[in-house]
């Protein structure tokens, strides 16, 4: 099956303004753009036939083409990044059988996060979508939790069913459980990874439906497929000893960065 990979990047995001060309530096010293590690994480995919940067603003597209990137311009009108894909895969005319959106805000994601959910969405037809989960370990779920004592999101977790379709994904941390975990504990929290594989008939419906209540109040797109009775499936993944997360506020580049230099990251 051919796999097409999205990387939408839009400039102008509300928590972070210019987010996709802050810089992050490595264990080694060298910074970049956090666009170009995104884009980097994506070409070590080992399933994927092409990888694109979809964006609307000249500045990211300049960026992006100056480190070797194939870049879709797209419109500002473009309400998150699933219907950026979609306006993505029709200006290069379909064609595929899997489209991943690996979003710019994630750049520690590992490539086999990526090969195990394309694996997934290949083996479960009556999913329009799959992505990925990772179980919280102490460390992490005591991050979610100091970030939302302080009124930060720090990152959004996923509950689903036995057979692994999603049930709801919230930025609270769900589900609640009152006891603590050391660092190395394993916890009932997994927090969901913001990646995604779309079969492109999911991918199409999706821009036909409008943003409902909960999508609209979490501000977490994925919800519009379970909102619309679609199924989401949810592929746990193993971090196999690398840490993980998403630059979603400003202080989280300190965070990426020691997280960076204590797994060697360049």
């Amino acid at each position: 099956m051919s796999v097409l990979i999205v990387i939408p990047a839009r400039f102008a995001s509300t928590r972070y303004p210019g987010k996709p060309l802050a810089t992050l530096t490595g264990a080694t010293g060298d910074s970049k753009s956090l666009i170009q590690r995104s884009w980097e994480a994506a070409m070590q995919v080992s399933n994927a036939d092409r990888v694109v940067v979809a964006t609307d603003d000249g500045r990211i597209r300049e960026a992006s083409e100056a480190f070797g990137a194939e870049v879709i311009m797209t419109s500002p009108e473009c309400g998150n990044g699933t219907e950026r894909c979609a306006e993505a895969l029709d200006n290069l005319g379909g064609g595929f059988d899997i489209v991943v959106n690996l979003q710019g805000d994630a750049p520690l994601t590992p490539h086999w996060f990526v090969e195990d959910l394309i694996k997934g969405l290949q083996d479960d037809p009556t999913a329009d979508v799959a992505t990925p989960v990772l179980r919280c370990d102490g460390r992490a779920l005591n991050g979610f939790l100091e970030d939302r004592a302080h009124g930060r999101v720090g990152g959004t977790t996923a509950v689903f069913t036995n057979d692994g379709h999603a049930l709801y994904f919230s930025k609270e941390v769900l589900p609640y459980t009152d006891k603590y975990y050391d660092d190395a504990d394993e916890t009932p929290v997994f927090h969901h990874v913001g990646v995604y594989a779309y079969r492109p008939a999911g991918l199409a419906a999706y821009t036909g439906w409008q943003p409902g209540a909960l999508e609209s109040l979490e501000g977490l797109e994925q919800l519009r497929f379970l909102e619309n009775g679609r199924k989401i499936l949810c592929v746990e993944v193993s971090a196999r000893g690398r840490q993980f997360w998403e630059l979603n506020n400003p202080g989280d580049v300190a965070r990426i960065e020691a997280m960076m230099a204590e797994m060697g990251m360049a």
